[in-house]
Protein backbone atom coordinates (compact mmCIF):
# COMPACT_ATOMS: atom_id res chain seq x y z
CA UNK A 1 0.00 0.00 0.00
CA UNK A 2 1.10 3.58 -0.68
CA UNK A 3 2.26 5.52 2.34
CA UNK A 4 -0.12 8.31 3.26
CA UNK A 5 1.05 11.88 3.78
CA UNK A 6 -0.51 15.25 4.36
CA UNK A 7 -0.42 17.53 1.32
CA UNK A 8 1.84 20.53 1.37
CA UNK A 9 0.28 23.98 1.29
CA UNK A 10 2.19 24.80 -1.89
CA UNK A 11 0.52 21.84 -3.61
CA UNK A 12 -2.96 22.91 -2.46
CA UNK A 13 -2.33 26.52 -3.42
CA UNK A 14 -1.77 25.52 -7.03
CA UNK A 15 -5.25 23.99 -7.12
CA UNK A 16 -6.99 26.98 -5.56
CA UNK A 17 -6.64 29.73 -8.13
CA UNK A 18 -9.40 32.14 -7.15
CA UNK A 19 -10.45 34.73 -9.69
CA UNK A 20 -10.11 38.37 -8.73
CA UNK A 21 -13.43 40.15 -8.32
CA UNK A 22 -14.41 42.21 -11.37
CA UNK A 23 -16.19 45.45 -10.48
CA UNK A 24 -17.72 46.02 -13.92
CA UNK A 25 -20.89 43.87 -14.07
CA UNK A 26 -20.71 43.56 -17.86
CA UNK A 27 -17.12 42.33 -17.80
CA UNK A 28 -18.02 40.04 -14.90
CA UNK A 29 -20.77 38.40 -16.96
CA UNK A 30 -18.61 38.17 -20.08
CA UNK A 31 -15.87 36.43 -18.09
CA UNK A 32 -18.37 33.64 -17.41
CA UNK A 33 -19.41 33.30 -21.05
CA UNK A 34 -17.68 30.42 -22.78
CA UNK A 35 -20.17 29.75 -25.60
CA UNK A 36 -22.74 31.59 -27.70
CA UNK A 37 -25.37 29.77 -25.63
CA UNK A 38 -23.93 31.41 -22.49
CA UNK A 39 -24.24 34.85 -24.11
CA UNK A 40 -27.81 34.06 -25.12
CA UNK A 41 -28.70 33.11 -21.54
CA UNK A 42 -27.20 36.35 -20.23
CA UNK A 43 -29.03 38.40 -22.87
CA UNK A 44 -32.32 36.85 -21.83
CA UNK A 45 -31.70 37.94 -18.22
CA UNK A 46 -30.50 41.47 -18.91
CA UNK A 47 -32.87 42.68 -21.66
CA UNK A 48 -36.65 42.98 -21.83
CA UNK A 49 -38.41 39.98 -23.33
CA UNK A 50 -39.57 41.90 -26.42
CA UNK A 51 -36.03 43.07 -27.20
CA UNK A 52 -34.63 39.58 -26.69
CA UNK A 53 -37.31 38.07 -28.94
CA UNK A 54 -36.54 40.60 -31.68
CA UNK A 55 -32.93 39.44 -31.70
CA UNK A 56 -33.51 35.76 -31.05
CA UNK A 57 -36.66 35.08 -33.06
CA UNK A 58 -37.55 34.52 -36.68
CA UNK A 59 -40.58 34.34 -38.96
CA UNK A 60 -43.76 32.36 -38.33
CA UNK A 61 -43.05 28.90 -36.85
CA UNK A 62 -39.29 29.58 -37.02
CA UNK A 63 -38.78 26.47 -39.14
CA UNK A 64 -36.01 27.99 -41.25
CA UNK A 65 -33.91 29.21 -38.33
CA UNK A 66 -34.21 25.77 -36.73
CA UNK A 67 -32.95 24.22 -39.97
CA UNK A 68 -30.03 26.66 -40.00
CA UNK A 69 -28.99 25.72 -36.46
CA UNK A 70 -29.30 22.02 -37.23
CA UNK A 71 -27.21 22.44 -40.37
CA UNK A 72 -24.37 23.84 -38.26
CA UNK A 73 -24.71 20.96 -35.82
CA UNK A 74 -24.49 18.52 -38.72
CA UNK A 75 -21.20 19.93 -40.01
CA UNK A 76 -18.49 17.27 -39.76
CA UNK A 77 -14.77 17.76 -40.22
CA UNK A 78 -12.38 15.08 -41.44
CA UNK A 79 -9.11 15.99 -39.70
CA UNK A 80 -5.79 15.36 -41.39
CA UNK A 81 -3.32 14.77 -38.54
CA UNK A 82 0.47 15.09 -38.26
CA UNK A 83 0.55 18.50 -39.92
CA UNK A 84 2.36 21.52 -38.52
CA UNK A 85 -0.34 23.69 -36.95
CA UNK A 86 1.91 25.67 -34.63
CA UNK A 87 1.33 28.88 -36.60
CA UNK A 88 -2.07 28.70 -38.32
CA UNK A 89 -3.02 31.45 -40.75
CA UNK A 90 -6.78 31.79 -41.36
CA UNK A 91 -6.38 35.03 -43.33
CA UNK A 92 -7.67 35.38 -46.88
CA UNK A 93 -8.18 38.01 -49.56
CA UNK A 94 -11.59 39.47 -50.25
CA UNK A 95 -12.11 42.17 -52.89
CA UNK A 96 -8.41 42.96 -52.95
CA UNK A 97 -8.01 43.34 -49.19
CA UNK A 98 -6.46 40.87 -46.80
CA UNK A 99 -8.74 40.02 -43.88
CA UNK A 100 -7.56 38.06 -40.85
CA UNK A 101 -10.44 35.59 -40.82
CA UNK A 102 -12.92 34.46 -43.52
CA UNK A 103 -15.86 36.21 -41.89
CA UNK A 104 -18.02 39.25 -42.63
CA UNK A 105 -20.23 40.73 -39.91
CA UNK A 106 -23.69 40.98 -41.45
CA UNK A 107 -26.09 43.94 -41.26
CA UNK A 108 -28.72 44.09 -38.54
CA UNK A 109 -31.49 46.61 -38.00
CA UNK A 110 -32.25 48.48 -34.78
CA UNK A 111 -28.90 47.46 -33.25
CA UNK A 112 -28.94 50.19 -30.60
CA UNK A 113 -32.08 48.66 -29.17
CA UNK A 114 -29.84 45.89 -27.85
CA UNK A 115 -26.69 47.89 -27.05
CA UNK A 116 -26.17 51.63 -26.55
CA UNK A 117 -23.21 51.87 -28.93
CA UNK A 118 -25.01 49.66 -31.44
CA UNK A 119 -23.44 49.58 -34.87
CA UNK A 120 -20.37 51.51 -33.73
CA UNK A 121 -19.54 48.81 -31.19
CA UNK A 122 -19.84 46.04 -33.80
CA UNK A 123 -17.75 47.99 -36.32
CA UNK A 124 -15.01 48.57 -33.73
CA UNK A 125 -14.83 44.84 -33.03
CA UNK A 126 -14.62 44.14 -36.76
CA UNK A 127 -11.84 46.71 -37.25
CA UNK A 128 -9.93 45.39 -34.24
CA UNK A 129 -9.99 41.90 -35.79
CA UNK A 130 -9.47 43.09 -39.39
CA UNK A 131 -12.72 41.76 -40.84
CA UNK A 132 -15.49 43.63 -42.72
CA UNK A 133 -18.56 45.07 -41.04
CA UNK A 134 -21.79 45.85 -42.89
CA UNK A 135 -23.99 48.77 -41.80
CA UNK A 136 -27.70 48.29 -42.43
CA UNK A 137 -29.97 50.72 -44.26
CA UNK A 138 -32.29 50.41 -41.25
CA UNK A 139 -29.47 50.73 -38.75
CA UNK A 140 -29.59 53.14 -35.83
CA UNK A 141 -26.33 54.89 -36.74
CA UNK A 142 -25.92 57.07 -39.83
CA UNK A 143 -23.45 56.21 -42.58
CA UNK A 144 -21.50 59.36 -41.70
CA UNK A 145 -21.34 58.72 -37.94
CA UNK A 146 -20.15 55.14 -38.38
CA UNK A 147 -17.41 56.23 -40.81
CA UNK A 148 -16.25 58.87 -38.33
CA UNK A 149 -16.36 56.46 -35.38
CA UNK A 150 -14.40 53.71 -37.17
CA UNK A 151 -12.42 55.48 -39.94
CA UNK A 152 -9.92 52.63 -40.34
CA UNK A 153 -12.55 49.88 -40.54
CA UNK A 154 -13.34 47.76 -43.58
CA UNK A 155 -16.85 49.20 -43.62
CA UNK A 156 -19.49 47.97 -46.05
CA UNK A 157 -23.05 49.24 -46.55
CA UNK A 158 -26.21 47.17 -46.95
CA UNK A 159 -28.88 48.70 -49.17
CA UNK A 160 -32.63 48.30 -49.57
CA UNK A 161 -33.62 49.84 -52.90
CA UNK A 162 -36.41 52.30 -52.09
CA UNK A 163 -39.51 52.77 -54.21
CA UNK A 164 -38.33 56.31 -54.98
CA UNK A 165 -35.07 55.69 -56.81
CA UNK A 166 -34.00 59.31 -56.37
CA UNK A 167 -33.95 58.79 -52.60
CA UNK A 168 -31.83 55.69 -53.07
CA UNK A 169 -29.43 57.69 -55.25
CA UNK A 170 -29.21 60.37 -52.55
CA UNK A 171 -28.39 57.75 -49.94
CA UNK A 172 -25.76 56.19 -52.20
CA UNK A 173 -24.09 59.58 -52.63
CA UNK A 174 -23.74 59.82 -48.86
CA UNK A 175 -22.37 56.27 -48.71
CA UNK A 176 -19.76 57.09 -51.37
CA UNK A 177 -18.80 60.37 -49.71
CA UNK A 178 -18.32 58.54 -46.41
CA UNK A 179 -15.79 56.18 -47.99
CA UNK A 180 -17.66 52.87 -48.22
CA UNK A 181 -16.47 50.81 -51.19
CA UNK A 182 -18.54 47.62 -50.95
CA UNK A 183 -22.33 47.69 -51.36
CA UNK A 184 -24.50 44.75 -50.35
CA UNK A 185 -28.06 45.00 -51.72
CA UNK A 186 -30.66 42.83 -49.99
CA UNK A 187 -33.32 41.32 -52.25
CA UNK A 188 -35.26 38.85 -50.10
CA UNK A 189 -37.42 41.09 -47.91
CA UNK A 190 -39.65 42.90 -50.38
CA UNK A 191 -42.56 41.25 -48.55
CA UNK A 192 -41.80 40.53 -44.91
CA UNK A 193 -42.88 37.42 -43.06
CA UNK A 194 -44.94 37.33 -39.90
CA UNK A 195 -42.58 37.48 -36.95
CA UNK A 196 -44.98 36.04 -34.42
CA UNK A 197 -42.96 36.77 -31.29
CA UNK A 198 -42.87 40.46 -32.18
CA UNK A 199 -46.56 40.53 -33.01
CA UNK A 200 -47.34 39.09 -29.58
CA UNK A 201 -44.96 41.50 -27.86
CA UNK A 202 -46.26 44.49 -29.83
CA UNK A 203 -42.76 45.27 -31.09
CA UNK A 204 -44.07 46.34 -34.48
CA UNK A 205 -43.71 49.42 -36.70
CA UNK A 206 -45.15 51.52 -35.17
CA UNK A 207 -45.00 49.88 -31.70
CA UNK A 208 -48.21 48.47 -30.20
CA UNK A 209 -46.87 47.44 -26.83
CA UNK A 210 -49.18 45.40 -24.64
CA UNK A 211 -49.46 46.02 -20.86
CA UNK A 212 -47.57 42.75 -20.32
CA UNK A 213 -44.71 43.89 -22.57
CA UNK A 214 -44.54 47.28 -20.87
CA UNK A 215 -44.55 45.64 -17.43
CA UNK A 216 -41.72 43.31 -18.45
CA UNK A 217 -39.68 46.26 -19.69
CA UNK A 218 -40.23 47.97 -16.34
CA UNK A 219 -38.37 45.08 -14.71
CA UNK A 220 -35.20 46.16 -16.52
CA UNK A 221 -34.53 49.69 -15.20
CA UNK A 222 -30.93 49.78 -16.43
CA UNK A 223 -32.13 49.14 -19.98
CA UNK A 224 -34.73 51.92 -19.67
CA UNK A 225 -32.15 54.31 -18.21
CA UNK A 226 -29.78 53.65 -21.11
CA UNK A 227 -32.48 54.21 -23.70
CA UNK A 228 -33.88 57.37 -22.08
CA UNK A 229 -30.46 59.02 -21.71
CA UNK A 230 -29.14 58.32 -25.22
CA UNK A 231 -30.32 59.54 -28.66
CA UNK A 232 -33.65 58.12 -29.87
CA UNK A 233 -33.67 54.79 -31.68
CA UNK A 234 -34.63 55.40 -35.30
CA UNK A 235 -33.71 54.59 -38.90
CA UNK A 236 -30.76 56.97 -38.62
CA UNK A 237 -29.67 57.07 -42.26
CA UNK A 238 -33.24 57.55 -43.51
CA UNK A 239 -34.18 60.77 -41.73
CA UNK A 240 -34.48 62.57 -45.05
CA UNK A 241 -37.13 60.13 -46.31
CA UNK A 242 -39.85 61.86 -44.28
CA UNK A 243 -42.76 60.41 -42.32
CA UNK A 244 -42.96 58.21 -39.25
CA UNK A 245 -41.20 54.85 -38.93
CA UNK A 246 -44.03 52.92 -40.57
CA UNK A 247 -44.15 55.32 -43.54
CA UNK A 248 -40.37 55.16 -43.94
CA UNK A 249 -40.43 51.35 -43.88
CA UNK A 250 -43.13 51.37 -46.55
CA UNK A 251 -40.87 53.49 -48.77
CA UNK A 252 -37.79 51.34 -48.24
CA UNK A 253 -39.17 47.89 -49.06
CA UNK A 254 -40.26 47.65 -52.69
CA UNK A 255 -42.26 44.51 -53.63
CA UNK A 256 -41.85 45.38 -57.33
CA UNK A 257 -38.06 44.89 -57.27
CA UNK A 258 -36.69 42.94 -60.28
CA UNK A 259 -33.42 42.07 -61.98
CA UNK A 260 -33.79 45.30 -63.97
CA UNK A 261 -33.28 47.23 -60.72
CA UNK A 262 -30.07 45.32 -60.07
CA UNK A 263 -28.88 46.27 -63.57
CA UNK A 264 -29.72 49.92 -62.78
CA UNK A 265 -27.85 49.72 -59.46
CA UNK A 266 -24.81 48.24 -61.20
CA UNK A 267 -24.70 51.34 -63.42
CA UNK A 268 -24.95 53.89 -60.59
CA UNK A 269 -22.67 52.18 -58.02
CA UNK A 270 -18.99 52.40 -59.07
CA UNK A 271 -17.45 49.92 -56.61
CA UNK A 272 -17.90 46.29 -55.53
CA UNK A 273 -21.52 45.11 -55.53
CA UNK A 274 -22.95 42.06 -53.76
CA UNK A 275 -26.51 40.76 -53.91
CA UNK A 276 -27.66 39.28 -50.60
CA UNK A 277 -30.60 36.91 -50.34
CA UNK A 278 -29.75 34.66 -53.28
CA UNK A 279 -30.67 31.00 -52.76
CA UNK A 280 -30.69 29.37 -56.19
CA UNK A 281 -27.97 28.72 -58.75
CA UNK A 282 -30.07 30.32 -61.49
CA UNK A 283 -30.47 33.58 -59.56
CA UNK A 284 -26.76 33.62 -58.68
CA UNK A 285 -25.79 33.23 -62.32
CA UNK A 286 -28.22 35.95 -63.36
CA UNK A 287 -26.87 38.64 -61.01
CA UNK A 288 -23.28 37.82 -61.91
CA UNK A 289 -24.21 38.16 -65.60
CA UNK A 290 -25.50 41.64 -64.71
CA UNK A 291 -22.01 42.56 -63.52
CA UNK A 292 -22.32 42.01 -59.78
CA UNK A 293 -19.13 40.97 -57.98
CA UNK A 294 -20.66 38.23 -55.85
CA UNK A 295 -23.67 36.96 -53.96
CA UNK A 296 -24.61 36.69 -50.33
CA UNK A 297 -26.04 33.19 -50.00
CA UNK A 298 -28.65 33.96 -47.37
CA UNK A 299 -32.11 33.08 -46.11
CA UNK A 300 -32.09 36.15 -43.84
CA UNK A 301 -31.59 33.88 -40.85
CA UNK A 302 -35.15 32.71 -41.27
CA UNK A 303 -36.26 36.18 -40.24
CA UNK A 304 -38.11 37.34 -43.34
CA UNK A 305 -40.20 34.27 -44.15
CA UNK A 306 -40.11 30.60 -43.30
CA UNK A 307 -39.83 27.35 -45.23
CA UNK A 308 -36.53 28.25 -46.88
CA UNK A 309 -33.55 25.88 -46.97
CA UNK A 310 -30.47 26.42 -44.78
CA UNK A 311 -27.82 28.42 -46.62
Amino acid sequence: MEDRQLPKWSEIRELLQFRSFEMDPVQRRLARAFTIADLRTMARKTTPKAVFNYTDGAAEEEITIARCRQAYRDVEFSPAVLRDVSDPDPSTKLFGRTIDFPLVLAPTGYTRMMHNDGEKAVARVAARNNIPYTLSTVGTTTVEDLAKAVPDGNNWFQLYIAKDRSKTEGLLERVLTSGYDVLMVTVDTQVGGARVRELRDGLTIPPTLSPQTFADMALHPSWWFDKLTTPPIEFASLKGFGGNSAEVADQVFDPALTFEDIAWLRKVWPHKLLVKGIQTVKDAERVVELGCDGVGLSNHGGGSWTGRPPS
